[in-house]
């Protein structure tokens, strides 16, 4: 299966189980993967064979930067449904979504949830 993939698109959230999470909010990146044929939009190379990596962005960022969620699960099942219901062609997709400051104590770089969901 062939891919498209968006890196560490970074949004500003409310996310968080903890009240000062919902209020002051914190940065999440997003990378999502797309599974999908495309080779009609190889031959053709036209956009509408494919999927446009800026619709992609706006769902990812309307998610993460919209209703405050608890857990970051949440938020990547969302951007999963959303990407599916929106592209026909995608068969499935896997979303990661970082958290690189949650409010625990401890030395990490970050802590993550990564999801994959089809049709």
């Amino acid at each position: 299966m062939d891919k498209i993939i968006l890196n560490e698109m970074e949004f500003y959230g409310y996310h968080g189980v903890f009240p000062e999470e919902n209020k002051l909010g914190q940065r999440f990146r997003v990378s999502v993967e797309l599974h999908l044929d495309l080779r009609k939009s190889g031959q053709s190379d036209d956009l509408e064979d494919s999927v446009n990596y800026a619709d992609v962005y706006s769902i990812s960022k309307s998610v993460v930067e919209g209703e405050p969620l608890n857990l970051v699960e949440a938020v990547a099942e969302r951007i999963s449904f959303e990407i599916l219901r929106t592209f026909s062609v995608v068969e499935s997709c896997k979303i990661t979504l970082i958290k690189p400051d949650p409010p625990i104590p401890g030395h990490y770089r970050s802590v993550a949830v990564e999801i994959t969901r089809s049709r």
